[in-house]
């Protein structure tokens, strides 16, 4: 029969085994918790690049449609003049 300091000593040892069965368990959990938090914020970081290169672009494409406004105006009132100076030379 053993002594109670091996039984001692036998429980500890597989209370240790125990423990670090379940702190190598912690850790992978803990690693994987750490991957899918780094994804989230990659894509919540991607997703801010991809907005902000929107706003740049809807910026861009409204300045282009103001000056595709003003230039058709800019035609249009060149256009009328010449008409008019047509008009003006013929009416002599």
């Amino acid at each position: 029969m053993a002594s109670s300091t091996e039984r001692f000593k036998t429980a500890a040892v597989k209370a240790a085994r125990t423990a670090k069965q379940w702190a190598q368990t912690a850790a992978r959990e803990a690693d994987r918790l750490l991957k899918e938090a780094q994804k989230r914020v990659k894509s919540e970081q991607r997703q801010r690049r991809i907005k902000a290169a929107l706003r740049r672009t809807g910026k861009v494409l409204k300045a282009a449609g103001r000056a595709a406004i003003v230039a058709g105006i800019a035609a249009g009132i060149a256009s009328a003049r010449g008409e008019n100076r047509k008009l003006k030379k013929k009416k002599r």
